[in-house]
């Protein structure tokens, strides 16, 4: 299977004033642990965006300066049809914000939940289509560290953007990542395992774990090993050992086969890039050019009468967040006015294709730096 390139045109305006101001707020549509997420238009070309804003001061209380600035720097250096692609950045006294496509299909987490049910052909497509997104984040040196339902966004057709790189890992040439990072229930053998109290080391294919992880959970509906965010490390060790995930009869012997190969515990034995994806015959009948094209239309098309997330994160803006985005820029008028200040709020922290260089926010952040 080839990588491909992103069709998505390059930002040709005028990037470098681009501010808050620029856009005009429309509705919350969801939130993570690092921050908020809601639809924008651009005022001058009336285009939409999701726009994803995170508080400074929270950044710093939670120590998550690093990952918030660590995912703008991957993000800016991406463009795959298959990732949710960066196009802005900028900062003001309160907020880092960053603005990227708007993808209205919702996530898969959101789909499970309302018990939608993902036939094999569909879960295959998705397969092939994240596998292009992975095989593409390789090249760049990068390990996405937390591929699940929540992170694959889906478009208005039903094709799948992977998301959220605040706990991406880049490694240089014939290295590996040793940080333990991830989503518990979605995380590889290899994550948990330590060797006289230092971690031996993992790669890339940790991320085809998940993807089978994911897969699994998108066919039955359910994951394959019951786990939770609080099941010490030695447990979860213990079970990739004792049990063994089961697969239905109604499955193909062909999905079941590439289920095992991405669900191998021996990380030599695992399916662990787009080359041996390729091999299976599994795969023989697809057209990679098609693909990555978009023009196999997936048998899961969301709902365009209606915004596929859940409508709380809406009420909990509009009613009980004490700095609702919406009125930022009353806010902040009437605190410079009550300071006495002319200066604007606005601070450019940067724009697609320019690296991370405001003097502002390096004051803010300067014992932070990026690492793996």
């Amino acid at each position: 299977m080839g990588l491909g390139q992103s069709s998505k045109a390059p930002v040709t305006e005028d990037t470098d004033e681009v501010n808050f101001d620029h856009f005009q707020i429309l509705r919350a549509i969801g939130k993570g642990s690092f921050g908020k997420v809601c639809i924008v238009q651009k005022k001058d070309t009336k285009k939409m965006y999701a726009m994803k804003y995170m508080n400074k001061l929270k950044c710093v209380e939670r120590n998550e300066v690093r990952n918030v600035l660590k995912e703008l720097q991957i993000m800016q250096n991406l463009e795959h049809p298959f990732l949710v692609n960066f196009w802005y950045s900028f900062q003001d006294e309160e907020d880092m914000f960053m603005v990227v496509d708007l993808l209205l299909g919702g996530d898969l987490r959101y789909h499970l939940q309302q018990n939608v049910h993902f036939s094999e052909s569909t879960v295959k497509l998705y397969i092939c289509e994240l596998s292009l997104a992975l095989g593409y984040l390789r090249t760049k040196r990068i390990i996405h560290r937390d591929i699940k339902p929540d992170n694959i966004l889906l478009d208005e057709n039903g094709h799948v953007h992977l998301t959220d790189f605040n706990i991406a890992a880049i490694v240089k040439e014939d290295l590996k990542a040793t940080s333990i990072a991830g989503t518990k229930p979605y995380m590889a053998p290899e994550l948990f395992q330590t060797f006289e109290g230092f971690h031996p080391g993992y790669s890339f294919s940790v991320d085809w774990w998940s993807l089978g992880i994911t897969a699994y959970e998108l066919l039955r509906g359910q994951r394959p090993y019951v786990m939770r965010s609080s099941t010490p490390a030695n447990e979860i060790l213990q079970t990739f050992h004792k049990v063994y995930p089961s697969y239905p009869a109604a499955w193909s012997l062909e999905m079941k086969s590439l289920l095992r190969k991405l669900l191998c515990i021996d990380v030599k034995q695992r399916i662990s890039c787009l080359a041996e994806l390729q091999e299976l015959d599994y795969m023989s009948d697809v057209n990679v050019d098609a693909v990555l094209s978009k023009q196999i239309p997936p048998g899961f098309i969301p709902n365009r009468r209606r915004l596929n997330c859940d409508p709380t994160f809406e009420l909990e803006e509009m009613i009980l967040e004490s700095k609702p985005l919406h009125k930022k820029k009353k806010r902040l008028a009437r605190k410079t006015k009550d300071q006495g200040s002319d200066g604007s709020p606005q601070v450019r922290l940067s724009t697609r294709n320019n690296k991370y260089s405001n003097t502002a926010e390096k004051r803010l952040f300067q014992n932070e730096t990026s690492t793996t």
